[in-house]
């Protein structure tokens, strides 16, 4: 009797990426109100362009668009199964650069690119940097953006492959942003939006404490996860995890960032479209019961010559667990070790109303 063929997907191992390697990822997602409003549920999102329809009207859209990180995750859950389903970490970020808007009945789909690779000493281990693009069904590019993970390796003799490490910008140009042609900032409502600071209000080097705190809840962080179709291991399998490094499930990193953005309203509830992730990186692992703070500093101020209304707010949002950010934890001996209690550092840009 000839042997069954096993027709389960194991997922890639690091002995499976190569430079170069294209992966057309599977399961193209069509985002419904469900999607937005468990979003909001599970984060407690308070951007008014993406509250109110009649808001997003009034400055250019044709309705309120989906959540800026709530399309960073559904690009992101498409690419999980095929690059980081035998992964211990997700690294860092870098050159992500949001495009089109995304509306409620858009379908969205991703592809990615193998950029580089290098096995780590322990030989259990390699990192492998991709580049992932999520599309619409018009073609039209929603995110566009590089990220490293760490893989495991099958079998740890397996020769290691020729390291190639990308050479990746430190900074999104003001050129790759993507402005709304039709953005009438003349009529953005300040009452709705919940505050009067705009982009003239901020000063290079300002640094803001955003006072709240959230506390990830086990069914919280599963849920999140979940709405992506993130399938990775670590984040689900008790059963598995309490063997782990942690001993049990990890929070997903994209919960982690999608609860920094959603907890730096307070501060600063005018920065109403993110444009790019310049970079960004996980310091340390969270578990439900941990509670996120966050804080940030202003890092530069530009100008958009195509649109005076509106200005771009270079940020690093600090996100800290378990510690009040008002003394603005960070480092611990200079810029040399994080603060045990810091698990997120992202640099980004957003557009902000400016003064007219």
């Amino acid at each position: 009797m000839s042997k069954i063929e096993n027709k389960t997907n194991p997922g890639n191992f690091f002995e499976d990426f190569s430079v170069g390697q294209e992966l057309i990822h599977s399961t193209p997602r069509t985002i419904t109100p469900g999607d937005v409003s468990l979003f909001i549920g599970l984060l407690g999102s308070r951007f008014v362009l993406h509250s109110s329809n009649e808001f997003a009207k009034k400055i250019g859209y044709k309705s309120s668009p989906v959540d800026d990180i709530l399309t960073f995750n559904m690009v992101f859950g498409k690419t999980v199964p095929d690059i980081s389903l035998n992964s211990p970490a997700n690294l860092g970020y870098a050159s992500c650069k949001f495009g089109v808007p995304v509306y409620v009945g858009d379908t969205i789909k991703t592809i990615s690119k193998v950029l580089g690779v290098k096995e780590n000493s322990n030989k259990k281990t390699g990192i492998v940097w991709v580049n992932s693009i999520g599309k619409n069904q018009k073609n039209e590019v929603v995110l566009d953006y590089v990220r490293w993970v760490m893989v495991n390796k099958k079998d740890k003799s397996s020769l290691a492959p020729k390291i190639v490490i990308p050479d990746l910008k430190t900074e999104v140009d003001n050129s790759e942003f993507y402005i709304p042609k039709d953005l009438n900032i003349s009529n953005y409502n300040f009452d709705e939006s919940g505050s009067i600071y705009i982009w003239d209000d901020y000063k290079v080097g300002e640094k803001i404490d955003h006072v709240d705190g959230m506390t990830i809840e086990e069914s919280d962080h599963m849920t999140a996860t979940r709405l992506y179709q993130n399938t990775a291991k670590v984040h689900f399998n008790e059963h598995t995890e309490k063997d782990g490094r942690l001993g049990r499930r990890i929070v997903y990193g994209g919960h982690i960032i999608s609860l920094v953005r959603m907890l730096s309203f307070n501060g600063l509830n005018n920065a109403f479209r993110i444009l790019a992730i310049n970079g960004g990186k996980h310091i340390a692992p969270t578990v439900a019961g941990d509670t996120i703070y966050a804080w940030t500093e202003i890092l530069d101020k530009k100008e958009l010559s195509n649109n005076p209304g509106v200005g771009v707010l270079r940020l690093k949002t600090i996100g800290v667990k378990n510690h009040l950010c008002k003394e603005f934890p960070l480092y611990k001996n200079g810029d040399v070790e994080y603060n045990s209690n810091v698990v997120l550092e992202i640099d980004y840009s957003v557009l902000i109303p400016k003064k007219l």
